[in-house]
């Protein structure tokens, strides 16, 4: 059996050259659409599209505007990694648009980073020089032409899981607000309508994976994690443009930072750590307009911190969803069997009573002896966290720890994963300080800090 390793050397060695050939901008009464056209020389070509719905929104007037082509190309640049990691050319090759040599840096970085979890879970040994080399063969020019706008209002990205449902809930009293959604399911879609959200306010983003990529995949070739949430980052400052919106706001929080190696910088959040803000941030101070502030709302906040506020917003317990293999489906469930289901569970825990738990996930999933491995991996006991958005190490403990005492304290007989913990760890239920810590390293504007004190001081202290 060929392993992933020889893959990605074998087609490298065979599939030489990615181009990002072009890309077109275009738009009807009802929507704009982004068109790209990829191709790996010898192999397949690609023509994946983006359509950004109007509904009842009022988008400016981009004919002709240079603007938002140079958007386009940008998101581009980030959409192209999907389609690059089938077969790991080692040259691409941009004949569109126009990077220098900075950008090329840039991009080249965050495609490193974006893809550790890929090249770790592909069993792929590679290195920052020589994984890809990017050359630009483009005569299109296009650079940021700043024009005169007024900016203001905020925009939410929604993913239907409690982080966002914490920050509609926190800005809930911001005048000028819009949401976001890709690509959403029904459960995201009820999410903004229980915050009040409608037609007039919502920015609905349909991405269309090209079909030949699918194949390419049935027939062996790689596949794995990409950084989307750099891609959301291009997609929602191009639809703040189009909607003269000032901010947008994130619902990445601190415990986004930490690697799922110990001791490496792999992170399946990777593009939502703090480095990533951080540096799109700059890259867009640098080429595009600096006027429009991307950051994450929820930053100065930890995953146990959002869990302790998201137990009290009850409207939302029904509806949300954080399970990445049940939103594969269309009615978009928690599978009850995944490290994300479990750690949800597992970081409510110290907040929600069993029977609301249960209603929420519809059963009680300390009960699961089969969950035992992934239970033990997010105590942090191997050597891997589990590639999904969970919280850190830390916390899970404190959050285990803390629901174990206080069901000791009712008397309670333990059930069987939360019995194992109590027999083979340390309690660490005196680790408070967690609740009431406040991280300063943000980039939350002063006007809005306001809302995220508010949130702060309604955190549950647990005693």
């Amino acid at each position: 059996m060929v392993d992933n390793q020889e893959k990605f050397n074998s087609f490298r060695s065979e599939y030489t050259i990615f181009r990002f050939r072009s890309y077109a901008v275009t738009q009807s009464e009802t929507e704009v659409i982004l068109t790209y056209h990829f191709s790996i020389d010898n192999l397949a070509e690609f023509h994946p599209d983006i359509r950004i719905q109007k509904n009842q929104l009022n988008f400016k007037d981009i004919s002709d505007d240079s603007n938002f082509r140079l958007l386009a190309f940008n998101i581009g640049l980030v959409e192209l990694i999907s389609y690059w990691k089938a077969a790991c050319p080692p040259k691409i090759i941009i004949q569109c648009g126009n990077i220098d040599e900075k950008q090329i840096a840039w991009f080249k970085k965050l495609y490193y980073y974006g893809l550790g979890e890929f090249f770790y879970t592909n069993g792929i040994t590679t290195n920052m020089q020589d994984f890809v080399t990017i050359e630009c063969d483009s005569e299109e020019s296009l650079t940021y032409t700043p024009k005169e706008f007024s900016l203001d209002g905020i925009l939410i990205p929604i993913g239907g899981g409690k982080d966002s449902c914490v920050t509609l809930e926190l800005l809930k009293d911001v005048e000028k607000k819009y949401c976001i959604m890709v690509t959403p399911k029904q459960v995201s879609l009820n999410c903004s309508q229980i915050a009040g959200f409608n037609d007039t306010n919502t920015v609905l983003i349909y991405r269309t994976f090209d079909k030949e990529l699918i194949e390419l995949n049935k027939r062996g070739f790689l596949n794995g994690h990409t950084p989307f949430s750099a891609l959301l980052a291009f997609i929602t400052y191009a639809s703040s443009y189009l909607l003269n919106i000032k901010y947008i706001a994130l619902s990445n929080e601190s415990s986004a930072n930490e690697s799922n190696i110990p001791g490496e910088k792999i992170n399946h959040q990777y593009s939502k750590s703090y480095e990533f803000e951080n540096d799109f941030r700059q890259y867009v101070s640098n080429y595009l307009s600096p006027e429009i502030e991307y950051f994450s709302f929820l930053r100065p906040f930890s995953e146990l911190q959002i869990a302790g506020l998201f137990s009290s917003y009850k409207h939302y317990h029904k509806m949300f969803k954080s399970c990445n293999v049940g939103s594969k489906q269309q009615d978009w469930h928690w599978c009850n069997t995944c490290a994300k289901c479990l750690f949800i569970f597992i970081i409510l825990s110290p907040f929600l009573p069993e029977a609301e738990l249960v209603e929420i996930f519809g059963e009680n999933l300390f009960e699961n002896v089969e969950l035992l491995t992934t239970f033990i991996d997010l105590t942090g006991v191997s050597d891997v966290k589990p590639f999904e958005c969970v919280g850190t190490f830390v916390e899970v403990n404190f959050a285990l720890s803390k629901t174990i005492s206080n069901l000791k304290d009712l008397g309670k007989k333990l059930p069987p994963l939360l019995h194992h913990y109590h027999e083979n760890f340390m309690l660490s239920d005196g680790n408070h300080y967690l609740l009431e810590q406040y991280n300063e390293t943000h980039h939350v504007p002063e006007e809005l800090q306001k809302y995220l004190e508010r949130g702060f001081y309604d955190i549950p202290k647990l005693n």
